[in-house]
């Protein structure tokens, strides 16, 4: 398992939390009902203890977290970080209320907090040392291109606060409404808007 940079973790610590990422992935899949669930009301089972709907909320979500890891800490520690965000999940499940957050809104919000923690936490990793992930590309000159643009803009991404680069991210790669990032940070619609506002601004800056 990678260690966090900056993270101090015993060895009792990092015994239970590898045990309990054995015991859910060794969950058996053969709940088929539970699969069509929504993940509000997957997560009511999950408050009662049932790890089968844990196992399948983190499949349904894990790589979007994964993904905003990556943009706010960085790819070395994406992984990691995904993995404490639902650690911390099942810890504080009996959180959540129905009715007052959309699991995904909440879920989110846990990402933000934990990420923070990271990067105020952790040393910096250079966001220029961050590889891109290769897709299809039409041809090699054009995939030259995509990954330049790419580091280009990671790098433009590091310049960013820390606010300004979970607002980015969460509006712009995520697809959520300023009002869900507002809700997500604990902040006023007109304070995210002010920060991405001043996000972009920044970014075009730095990318001149």
């Amino acid at each position: 398992m990678t260690t966090l940079t900056g993270f101090s973790r015993t060895a009792a610590v990092d015994h239970a939390r590898e045990r309990w990422v054995d015991e859910i992935a060794a969950t058996p899949g053969n709940a088929r009902s539970s699969e069509d669930m929504t993940d509000e009301a997957l997560m009511l089972r999950v408050q009662r203890g049932d790890k089968e709907a844990f196992r399948l909320l983190v499949g349904r979500h894990i790589d979007r977290i994964v993904g905003t890891a990556r943009r706010i800490v960085g790819a070395a520690e994406a992984e990691d970080v995904a993995q404490d965000v639902f650690l911390k999940v099942w810890m504080v499940r009996d959180q959540w209320a129905p009715g007052q957050a959309a699991f995904r809104t909440w879920l989110y919000r846990v990402a933000v907090n934990r990420c923070i923690d990271h990067v105020r936490r952790a040393r910096p990793t250079s966001i220029d040392e961050v590889p891109e992930i290769a897709d299809d590309a039409p041809g090699p000159l054009a995939e030259c291109e995509r990954r330049e643009e790419g580091s280009r803009l990671r790098a433009a991404m590091g310049h960013l606060s820390d606010q300004q680069r979970t607002a980015i991210t969460l509006y712009y790669h995520e697809s959520l409404t300023a009002a869900e990032v507002a809700e997500i940070m604990g902040l006023r619609l007109n304070a995210v808007e002010s920060l991405l506002k001043r996000g972009r601004q920044k970014l075009r800056t730095v990318l001149k």
